[in-house]
Order: structure tokens, then C-alpha cells, then sequence
């Protein structure tokens, strides 16, 4: 959500952010005074995740295969004890696919307490999820839990529609995760809200967490304001 790169680790995690576009990752970025209208990039994203799906990946392991795997080789095994840190491997079991709940979301600004979001379990908060005033600094944290197997290629995606036509696609690439008990937390670039009364109004958005296999773990479809003011607490 913005130029800046505000991001925490705890632990496990082992890749550098990276970004796919200039102004990636914002929960909710509405469009600037100065883009709206649909670029080429933007309409290029479906395409893109669809090609995704065809690359083959190669076989899965479990954490277990993983950890004995090349068990002669001194460097690779560094490695994985990097990549692995503390992670009890027989508490984790045999299962192939790895488990990742989103376990908080919020909203933070320098000019109001943080707006914590419920998250519901059908993805689709009834209502106005929140409101954003315009004119304002603002970022999402997140906090999630990965357990049974490493999560690769982990990434959030969010689509913004208003008035039916789709003012902005972003992608933000948060790395790779292996499984423990203490959750992460992550928080994406600051954004600034754009003003104007152009800019004020109802927007409708939908947020993915997914990782390099197209996984969904968390999909959620939301409408939110921008107004002149925040909305009382």
C-alpha cells in the first residue's frame, strides 16, 4: 500500500520482497487523480496467472523429504536449516501441501487509530467494510501462520472496480515461508488516498493471498468508501 517498504520478519522467511509493478500490493489502493483508466498491465494479470497455472512446478515433498533429501551435501543443508529455522519436523506430519491462515488484517494511518478488519469466513463482509478519508496516508498489516509444508512464491494480489469498470490491479510478492508456531506479520508500502470529488465515493475490491501454485488461501470480496472525513470509531 505505498512508495515505502515498512516490512517486518519474524523469522523463516527467506526471500526479498519483490515487486511485480511500480505501485504494488495495496489492500485497497483506489485509483490516482491522475489514472483512471485501465492500463495494458492491468489487463495483462489474468493472463498472466493463467499462464502460471500451466509452468509445472515439479514434484512436491513433504518437509521431511525436503530435510533428508541431499543429506551428504554440507551447503544444501545449511541451507535448510536457514530456510527451517526452529520447525519441529515431526510435529508437522507428512502432508504435502502447506496450511496458510490469514489471522489478522488492519488498517493503519498516521491520523487515527488502527481499523481492524473482521475477517469473515464465506470472504464477503457484509455492508461497507471500512472507510478510508481522502487525502490520507494509510498501509495494511497483516499477520499469518503457515504450518505443514513451506509456503513458496506467497504472494497478495488486490483488484479495485468502481462504478463497474476496474481502476486498478495490483500484485505484491511477499516471499517464501516456511512452517512455525509464531505468526508473521507483515506490513505493505504506505499509500496516500487521492482527494477531489472525483475520488470520493464507493469502490468495490477483491483480495487474494496465493502462493506460486495459484493455492487461494484467503479470498475476499469488499466495498469500501472514500469520503471528505474517517468515519466515526
Amino acid at each position: 500500500m505505498g512508495d515505502g517498504k515498512d516490512e517486518k520478519k519474524e523469522g523463516g522467511e527467506v526471500s526479498e520482497k519483490n515487486k511485480c509493478e511500480p505501485s504494488a500490493g495495496r489492500m485497497v489502493r483506489p485509483p490516482s487523480d491522475s489514472s483512471l483508466c485501465v492500463t495494458e498491465d492491468e489487463e495483462d494479470d489474468d493472463d498472466d496467472d493463467e499462464l502460471a497455472k500451466k509452468i509445472a512446478l515439479g514434484p512436491q515433498c513433504t518437509l521431511k523429504e525436503h530435510i533428508q533429501k541431499d543429506a551428504d551435501d554440507e551447503s544444501l543443508r545449511r541451507w535448510k536449516e536457514q530456510l527451517l529455522g526452529a520447525v519441529d519436523v515431526n510435529a508437522v506430519g507428512e502432508s504435502l501441501e502447506p496450511e496458510v491462515k490469514i489471522l489478522s488484517l488492519a488498517i493503519k494511518s498516521p491520523d487515527r487509530s488502527d481499523i481492524f478488519l473482521p475477517i469473515p469466513e464465506d470472504g464477503k463482509p457484509k455492508g461497507l467494510w471500512f472507510t478510508l478519508k481522502e487525502g490520507s496516508k494509510y498501509s495494511l498489516e497483516f499477520t499469518f501462520q503457515v504450518s505443514n509444508n513451506i509456503v513458496s512464491g506467497f504472494k497478495y494480489t488486490n483488484t479495485v472496480w468502481k462504478t463497474a469498470v476496474k481502476v486498478d490491479s495490483t500484485k505484491e510478492m511477499l516471499g517464501t515461508f516456511s512452517p512455525q508456531l509464531e505468526p508473521y506479520t507483515h506490513v505493505l508500502p504506505e499509500d496516500t488516498t487521492p482527494s477531489g470529488m472525483f475520488a470520493r465515493g464507493t469502490y468495490s475490491a477483491r483480495s487474494k493471498f496465493l502462493d506460486d501454485d495459484n493455492t487461494c488461501y484467503l479470498e475476499i470480496n469488499y466495498t469500501f468508501d472514500i469520503r471528505k472525513d474517517w468515519a466515526a470509531a
